[in-house]
């Protein structure tokens, strides 16, 4: 368990620098827009391209880790939608509960792992990027236009969103130059590699500036149920698949912290294109994260 927390408490403090600069009004309120830009289009695409495309991923079955990635994906939307019969909440919170539940905070998972396992879990890490990526994209948009909009979504949307992911992109690019041979040149490995050093620290800074405390309080048991699911119940049905198709080592510690890390950040972005419920996704987001630093030692503690 030391050993853990001395893995993640960085982690989290860093998370705990952002918030606190932010608050103090350090640097500016203007610079949190086009830092989560650079970061999200350019910084962490970066970091995902040059470690699929360099990655040595032969002697590896990327196919288990992959069903498990994704069974435990739709085992969770399953509990949500049972849910979704006995709580009393509206569509737009209810796809905002979804969001929280069903998406994962890639720079937190990243970081931890990396931080953990080194450079061949952050290989494995990404291969669980182009997993989960575009399945929590595509469950998360037809959720906000059925709830939210109370329409269905499109395929050409669904599409469109797809086509515009620049993480889905990255993890596309990388994996077909690593699949051709092609790779990556020296110098272009050397330039993605310290460009996409950059983006997990910076990403975990803008973790904490987004966090929003104030309305934590007013939708606890909002909070606290659906953090359960994600910290929680989560990491557990992972687990159980990966034992179903047979993932061990460290491929199953990867899909671990991923599946026990909290939700994502851009969830409130989404929320606000399509009429989620973004007062309740800011706190979501907030009590998740804040929980998270004792539920994920926590779980590795457990099952690691």
């Amino acid at each position: 368990m030391l050993a853990i927390l001395n893995s993640l408490v960085p982690i989290f403090l860093v998370i705990a620098l952002g918030f606190t600069i932010r608050r103090k009004g350090f640097p500016g309120e203007e610079i949190w827009l086009p830092l989560d830009q650079l970061n999200y289009y350019v910084l962490f695409p970066a970091l995902l391209l040059g470690t699929l495309a360099t990655a040595d991923l032969r002697s590896f079955d990327i196919w288990p880790m992959a069903f498990a990635l994704a069974c435990g994906m739709f085992a969770m939307v399953g509990v949500l939608m049972l849910s979704k019969h006995f709580l009393p909440v509206s569509g737009p919170e209810f796809s905002s509960m979804f969001q929280a539940a069903a998406r994962w905070n890639s720079f937190v998972a990243l970081a931890s792992i990396a931080s953990l396992y080194g450079k061949q879990g952050v290989t494995m890490a990404a291969v669980s990027v182009a997993v989960l990526v575009p399945l929590a994209n595509i469950l998360s948009v037809t959720v906000l236009t059925r709830y939210a909009l109370n329409r269905r979504a499109t395929p050409v949307e669904l599409g469109k969103l797809l086509a515009k992911n620049p993480l889905i992109l990255a993890c596309a690019a990388g994996i077909f130059l690593n699949a051709t041979g092609i790779g990556l040149p020296g110098p272009l490995a050397v330039t993605a590699k310290i460009i996409g050093e950059a983006s997990l620290t910076l990403g975990l800074i803008a973790v904490g500036a987004g966090l929003r405390v104030g309305h934590v309080f007013e939708a606890k048991w909002i909070v606290l149920y659906t953090s359960a699911l994600k910290l929680v119940l989560m990491p557990v049905m992972m687990m159980g698949f990966c034992f179903l198709f047979g993932v061990t080592g460290l491929p199953r510690l990867v899909i671990l912290i991923c599946a026990a890390v909290p939700g994502a950040t851009s969830s409130y972005v989404l929320a606000r294109q399509l009429g989620g419920h973004m007062e309740l996704m800011s706190s979501l987001i907030t009590g998740g994260t804040v929980l998270a630093v004792a539920t994920m030692p926590l779980m590795l503690w457990v099952f690691g």
